[in-house]
């Protein structure tokens, strides 16, 4: 656990007056406006609200792969706000893991080889040992020399997983890890991301449309219109 110099705890992510706009002229629109938030270190959240609301662009924030107008974004105890761009990669690719609802795995490479990419690109010499130990967690020990595109959906998301938790990132965050996957598929990989955060301490921040998931996390963050309106803890166990 990060500590402050008076050795307080510190929240994994705390954003503050965040505002961020895309687009440019008059096709420039205001996303984020005003986001003040913090997440405890080891706590799920998750981020719902109605499409355009800008839970994911929120979320892009809080992994470091959106920088903010204006406001500042501290991660597992370090600003990130006056990062270069090679070190917030560097600082990303070993503190942050990053799930997507649609895999994003490099089609020309093999299970193995997708979990092993952000291991090899932080020179370690276990890369591919590392990715070995974590497809068995996610229960793939015999689908490593598959590719993408011999995998189901959700054995694909159990490799963007396996990836995400390789270099043993301090924060886990998720867009819609569900969205692309049949019922079964996603309460699969639900009870696999939740049971193997738990397992390593990590802090989760997921968005998600489905209410199920969301009432697995500890709390829930409620967006419209680019600003918070609700944060609600849920009584409901991990």
């Amino acid at each position: 656990m990060t500590k402050s110099t008076s050795g307080t705890p510190r929240p994994a992510i705390e954003l503050r007056d965040v505002h961020l706009s895309l687009g440019r002229a008059a096709a420039r629109v205001h996303i984020l406006k005003g986001v003040s938030l913090a997440v405890e270190t080891g706590e799920a959240v998750g981020l719902v609200g109605p499409s355009g609301s800008g839970k994911s662009t929120l979320l892009m924030v809080m992994a470091g792969l959106e920088r903010p107008d204006s406001g500042s974004v501290t991660l597992d105890g370090r600003s990130i706000d006056g990062l270069s761009e090679d070190a917030l990669a560097r600082f990303r690719g070993s503190r942050i893991g990053i799930v997507f609802q649609s895999f994003h795995l490099i089609p020309t490479m093999t299970a193995l080889e997708n979990v092993a990419i952000p291991l090899e690109l932080q020179a370690s010499r276990d890369a591919f040992s590392i990715a070995s130990k974590e497809l068995l967690a996610v229960g793939l020990g015999d689908r490593m020399s598959h590719y993408p595109a011999q995998l189901s959906g959700g054995e694909q998301q159990r490799v963007a997983l396996a990836r995400a938790l390789a270099p043993n990132p301090a924060i886990l965050v998720a867009d819609e890890p569900t969205g692309n996957l049949d019922e079964e598929s996603g309460r699969s990989i639900v009870e696999l991301m939740f049971a193997l955060r738990r397992e390593r301490g990590a802090t989760l921040v997921l968005v998600t449309h489905d209410a199920t998931l969301a009432a697995r996390c500890d709390r829930t963050v409620r967006l419209r219109s680019g600003e918070i309106v609700g944060a609600e803890p849920l009584a409901i166990a991990r």
